[in-house]
């Protein structure tokens, strides 16, 4: 196994350890039981991690936390800033437990974070860090994800890399997770090659990022264009596409993030050149046992998943969990996504990838 898979193997174990251990110390005055309420904002169904890996995960790590009397109430804003201020005020309605939210819009849910603190109901931000007053935060290091990607573009470039012409396509600059992928991707791209076009993608759409990739394509010349960054897997594959219609036969090297099946399969075919592989296991697992540490009023458990902070436009000294992130290539698909059960071969190496995985040992 190689050393990354092994740290976050390793990760999986000490966090395991650290809840049970804690167990045996939390504080007398517990605020709630087993029958709990965990409510659980997803932000959109494009992002295939959310409905395949993230909801199943939380709820499954809920109920083995409280011995299956605990309940997800789960809702997915697909893409829609003011559906998911409706799921979250209908959360506090309902009077759950705890809200785990990743937020489309971080500045936009922060009235509705202060509600559910004056109704006292604690927010976990998740996956993205959400302004107002949350009890935590629970995510990956979001500017090493861009170093992550702009790295193995460099990588790939070699001793070219100086004389490359690179587009940069952007998430949404109202996530704040964007701003982080950006500034990590471009302190390690800035004087290493030329950046000559730079997209932002509302909502994340793949067919505006698609839409952009053309634009690129007819400013810089197809054949100029020398690797995309691109901040997801769901815009790589429409860059791919905008690529591939307009006539190249080739890819250049083109990021992506967070290992969704057909972007595995793409780099497993050569089109995308990598994705940054962040352990859903990890990081929803740990959300659920933070959001049900600070319900149950568990505060040493709660203390010892949460040893780092981070600071939000609006509050100091969050406490939070980062969880590490991997550059998955063709290299390292056994060691990452099959070793860690996101997929199996057999949903990867399908009739229309067998031959490209045999090629590169994966049968």
């Amino acid at each position: 196994m190689r050393p990354v898979a092994i740290a976050l193997a390793a990760s999986v174990s000490v966090l395991s350890l650290t809840a049970c251990g804690d167990e045996g110390s939390d504080d007398a005055a517990v605020k709630k039981g087993n029958d709990i309420t965990v409510g659980l904002l997803l932000p959109d169904r494009d992002t295939a991690r959310f409905e395949k890996f993230d909801y199943p995960l939380i709820k499954q790590e809920v109920a083995s936390l409280t011995e299956n009397k605990g309940k997800v109430r789960y809702a997915n804003a697909e893409a829609s800033v003011a559906r998911q201020s409706e799921q979250f005020r209908k959360m506090i309605a309902d009077k759950v437990d705890v809200i785990l939210v990743d937020a489309l819009n971080s500045k936009s849910i922060a009235p509705d974070v202060q509600k559910a603190k004056d109704a006292g109901i604690p927010v976990v931000a998740y996956d993205r860090l959400a302004e107002g007053p949350i009890d935590a935060y629970v995510s990956h290091d979001n500017e090493l994800v861009g170093q992550v990607q702009a790295r193995a573009i460099l990588g790939e470039l070699g001793e070219n890399a100086e004389n490359s012409k690179i587009v940069m396509m952007n998430g949404d600059p109202a996530d704040p997770n964007t701003a982080r992928f950006k500034s990590g991707a471009l302190g390690e791209l800035q004087g290493q090659v030329d950046i000559v076009q730079q997209y932002d993608t509302k909502e994340w759409k793949p067919a505006i990022a698609k839409a952009n990739m053309e634009k690129a394509i007819k400013t810089v010349r197809l054949n100029d264009i020398d690797a995309v960054y691109s901040a997801n897997d769901g815009m790589a594959g429409a860059v791919i596409e905008a690529l591939k219609e307009a006539g190249a036969t080739k890819m250049p090297p083109v990021t992506g993030q967070d290992a969704n099946l057909d972007a595995v399969q793409r780099i497993v075919s050569g089109e995308q050149y990598m994705t940054v592989y962040k352990s859903f296991l990890l990081e929803a697992t740990n959300a659920a046992k933070i959001a049900v540490a600070k319900v149950q009023g568990r505060s040493i458990e709660f203390a010892a998943l949460t040893r780092e902070t981070v600071d939000s436009p609006t509050q100091k000294n969050i406490p939070a969990m980062l969880v590490p992130v991997v550059a998955l290539t063709k290299d390292n698909i056994k060691e990452t996504v099959i070793t860690d059960g996101v997929y199996t071969v057999k949903d990867i190496c399908t009739p229309k990838y067998k031959a490209d995985c045999a090629a590169i040992g994966l049968e």
